[in-house]
């Protein structure tokens, strides 16, 4: 949701409609709760096997896996309504299209057999954008695009470095996540190329649209520190260290979508 107000801000070049941004976000959000409500339907097997799922409420009971998929589904439905009653078709397409690509390429395709994961299935996570863009706008165009390509880069070095703390999780479920299946120098290797694409990628935006100086230098700094952060993995790869990273991951976004509005705004 972080990403979704900062890009409608983008897009409306000021402050869209409180009833747009309020429609958008409770969309958005339904649509976010139904698909990870549907993948605890189907992780449900697994999570009873990782430490840091084995209390979600389809483990322990409290919640049956009929009534677990009927709540994902119609909170599904709710969102699509939401988004195409109060913002446009468009906008419950992407929503719709972010949480089938994570259902069934994600959680049903590839989190189990490859290592390619969270690579591919992270485009999910990256479709808010586009759904805040064309809630305003009613179509695409390329600055969301480009952010959209810089959520999809960021995600795997963000989870990776989740990842690193419960390697031993993923692999007593047999989720083949990089560091799970590769060794911790081409975990971190593929960590660092990925962070300055990340960072290559924030700063491409600049051209694509109007943000100026207060974005670029918030970029270019959060980028640079991101990579530097990710390099010292490689002197010290400790689970410690690992969710340092993970952690400055999502201060990362979050700092960077708000000088978003920042930039617009003010700028």
């Amino acid at each position: 949701m972080v990403t979704t107000i900062p890009t409608m801000v983008l897009a409306e070049g000021g402050w869209p409609s409180v009833g747009l941004m309020v429609a958008t976000l409770v969309g958005g959000t339904l649509a976010a709760g139904g698909a990870n409500a549907i993948n605890m339907y189907i992780d449900r097997d697994i999570d009873r096997l990782m430490e840091r799922t084995k209390h979600r409420p389809l483990v322990t009971g409290v919640v049956g896996p009929t009534e677990a998929l009927v709540f994902a589904l119609v909170l599904e439905i709710a969102a699509f309504v939401v988004l195409w009653a109060f913002a446009n078709l468009l906008a419950a397409l992407l929503a719709l299209s972010a949480t089938a690509f994570y259902v069934f390429v994600y959680s049903l395709w590839l989190k189990r057999t490859s290592r390619q994961n969270i690579v591919i299935g992270g485009a999910a996570g990256a479709v808010p954008v586009l759904v805040g863009w064309a809630a305003v706008r009613g179509s695409l165009d390329w600055a969301p695009v480009v952010l959209f390509v810089f959520i999809f880069l960021w995600t795997p070095p963000h989870f990776w470095a989740l990842a690193i703390k419960y390697t031993a999780d993923y692999r007593n479920a047999g989720v083949p996540m990089l560091p799970v299946v590769a060794s911790m120098e081409h975990t971190i290797r593929q960590m660092m190329l990925y962070a300055v694409l990340v960072l290559a990628s924030s700063l491409a935006v600049i051209p694509l649209s109007e943000l100026d100086w207060i974005y670029g230098i918030t970029a270019l700094v959060l980028g640079v520190a991101f990579v530097i952060m990710t390099a010292r993995l490689r002197s010290d790869p400790s689970e410690a260290r690992a969710m340092r990273v993970f952690t400055f991951s999502i201060t990362y976004v979050s700092v960077l979508f708000l000088s978003i509005i920042v930039d617009v705004v003010v700028g």
